[in-house]
């Protein structure tokens, strides 16, 4: 992959891909991860195995937005144009809907309606991270990977341990190869 790589074609590919997704993004980008591997890996290949997972791991252990895995994943598959139109693609609409919605629900947070389908929202993306998780799990035959990704999931969630310093331990464990 080079990064001045000149591929219209590919651009409009993920651009088109992203813009799609984008408006099925309830909880975040990192909820149709498993839409995304299928297309971009699976069917096109324009991504390996290994480059749609260090995409992911980069942008979540980087400062700033989660949704930065998308523009990586745009890189690795089409350089810096690719990069462009797939971030374009994933925030264009859904931020427009997000604002509209947002002012539109501001004014009407009293109705019974708003209530419910805020409410109903919450099992809707819990369970597309837990899709999401699922698919970017370790394998079965990586036992110190799996209890690591356990023991993570059980102190995000049972502690006020920044996650920051469980990347941060993840990348020392594997450094030293224990995972």
């Amino acid at each position: 992959m080079q990064p001045w790589m000149w591929a219209p074609d590919t651009w409009w590919t993920l651009f088109g891909h992203f813009l799609a997704l984008s408006l099925m993004s309830i909880g975040g980008a990192i909820t149709l991860v498993p839409d995304m591997h299928r297309r971009l890996v699976v069917e096109d290949g324009l991504l390996s195995d290994t480059d749609f997972t260090a995409a992911i791991a980069l942008a979540q252990a980087a400062p700033g937005p989660n949704v930065l895995f998308v523009a990586l994943m745009g890189w690795y598959g089409a350089g810096l144009g690719g990069a462009i139109v797939s971030l374009l693609g994933i925030m264009i609409p859904s931020t427009t809907l997000a604002l509209a919605a947002s002012r539109w629900v501001t004014r009407r947070r009293q109705w019974l309606g708003v209530q419910a389908f805020q409410a109903a929202m919450v099992p809707v993306t819990v369970g597309l991270l837990l899709a999401t998780g699922w698919l970017l799990a370790p394998s079965p035959e990586a036992p110190r990977a799996l209890l690591l990704s356990a023991g993570v999931a059980l102190a995000v969630w049972r502690t006020r341990v920044r996650l920051i310093w469980l990347v941060a331990l993840g990348a020392v464990l594997g450094a030293m190869g224990w995972v």
